[in-house]
């Protein structure tokens, strides 16, 4: 084997060792992004969740209480049904959300996909 050919092989295995270092390193950082993101999210929607629940239960109790000793039952069920409603329209606002989300690590797939493409004969 020619000395050429040695050093060629081995500048092309550093090429694709710092190219695979590389895309790790993007893998890396996007995870880190995706974890703060998940973790923000969360952490909010506990905050809006308890506030909100704290607040519509005030705000029902109040309203049931002002109204007549002889309606409060048809209030506290309209409240109950009220609850529902909206219930089910944040569940499915949710859920539309959630489909347009795009992909995690969209970049670091389209890098290597790129990659292989590069490397296939």
């Amino acid at each position: 084997m020619s000395a050429g050919l040695l050093e060629s092989a081995r500048n092309l295995l550093a090429g694709l060792l710092d190219l695979g270092r590389t895309r790790f390193e993007l893998f890396g950082t996007e995870l880190r992004e995706e974890l703060a993101r998940l973790a923000a999210s969360v952490l909010g929607g506990l905050a809006v969740l308890v506030l909100a629940a704290l607040g519509l239960a005030f705000g029902a109790a109040a309203f049931i209480l002002s109204v007549s000793e002889a309606h409060r039952v048809a209030a506290t069920i309209g409240v109950a049904v009220l609850f529902l409603l909206a219930a089910g329209i944040v569940a499915w606002q949710l859920r539309r959300v959630a489909a347009a989300k795009p992909r995690a690590f969209d970049a670091t797939i389209s890098e290597l996909q790129r990659d292989l493409k590069a490397i296939k004969p």
